[in-house]
């Protein structure tokens, strides 16, 4: 797999790339000014060609090249081209460039392309499913000594347009500090995107709950939340943040911050009308739903156009 880092990028390609061969590698690109300010229609940083042994694409070349993120393309079609074409593309999400180049692109329904090598579906790849049940079954202590019902909040930050201040963080805070009211605890995960404001807003607000609010320290309890709360309250900034919380049976409350990019608001829209979401107003429900996960149909979606590629 080709990334430049981002934990968004890595979490589905990783999931892909993981399902294709338990003996994948991580590959992470880093251009230099201004090759990072071409991507992805641009040239690879000549420091990283793969004829420079020290270049994460130099060979040997792999089979299948799983690629994600603006500043990984130029180095996917470099890798293609250096194997002699030997070397088949999948690339996540929509690529902006080299859409011929790539022998299977998957995109999230809310890119809308289309073409005869792209597929899409409404969530995105990742790993969560399989994590689910052992966490149940053996949560990290944090989580396991709250009193059920929980109702977990997953915060996302800056990101996907989304914007955030102290009058969102505050009424975000009173949003969940109502809606956990038929709840005996509350647990609080942010990602790395949490503003440290905003985190805080949220822990002020529930001050005289029986909460737990990760403090960044340690390991984050982030799978054992989905996997043992009741009701789960989500950020609508993070696609994949989203597509995981809707990996679990119970029901999804979204908080859609201000400005949030008009294709996470039709992704957000999309899972209201199906049901499977419910927007963040005052109040959440103990619920269940059935459980939403793409990840084996992407893959098996990838194996079978490889397969027509005459990759086995």
């Amino acid at each position: 797999m080709i990334t430049d880092g981002k934990i968004g990028d890595d979490v589905q390609c990783r999931a892909v790339a993981s399902a294709l061969s338990h003996h994948f590698q991580e590959r992470r690109v880093a251009p230099r000014a201004p090759w990072v300010w071409t991507a992805p229609w641009g040239m690879v940083d000549p420091r990283d060609a793969p004829s420079n042994p020290q270049s994460p694409i130099a060979p040997p070349f792999p089979d299948v090249a799983v690629v994600s993120g603006r500043r990984a393309i130029p180095y996917a079609r470099a890798v293609k081209r250096s194997s002699g074409g030997k070397t088949l593309l999948v690339f996540l999400k929509n690529p902006r460039a080299a859409f011929g180049e790539a022998d299977v692109i998957w995109a999230p329904a809310h890119d809308k392309i289309q073409g005869s090598n792209i597929f899409s579906t409404l969530t995105s790849p990742h790993e969560v499913g399989p994590l689910l049940e052992a966490a149940k079954k053996e949560p990290t202590p944090a989580i396991a000594t709250l009193p059920k019902p929980i109702l977990g909040v997953v915060l996302g930050g800056i990101g996907g347009g989304a914007k955030y201040d102290a009058g969102v963080a505050a009424d975000l805070g009173n949003k969940i500090k109502s809606a956990c009211k038929p709840f005996a605890s509350v647990a609080v995960t942010p990602s790395r995107r949490t503003p440290d404001f905003l985190l805080h807003s949220i822990e002020n607000a529930l001050a005289e709950e029986n909460a737990f609010v990760w403090n960044r320290q340690g390991s984050n309890p982030y799978v054992d939340i989905l996997a043992n709360a009741d009701a789960l309250v989500v950020t609508a900034d993070s696609h994949n943040m989203m597509s995981e919380a809707l990996a679990t049976g119970v029901g999804i409350y979204a908080y859609a911050p201000p400005q949030l990019a008009p294709k996470l608001s039709w992704f957000l829209e999309s899972l209201e009308k199906s049901g499977d979401v419910h927007r963040l107003e005052d109040q959440a429900d103990i619920l269940s739903r059935a459980p939403i996960n793409a990840t084996d149909e992407i893959v098996c979606e990838v194996k079978r156009r490889l397969a027509n590629k005459n990759y086995q």
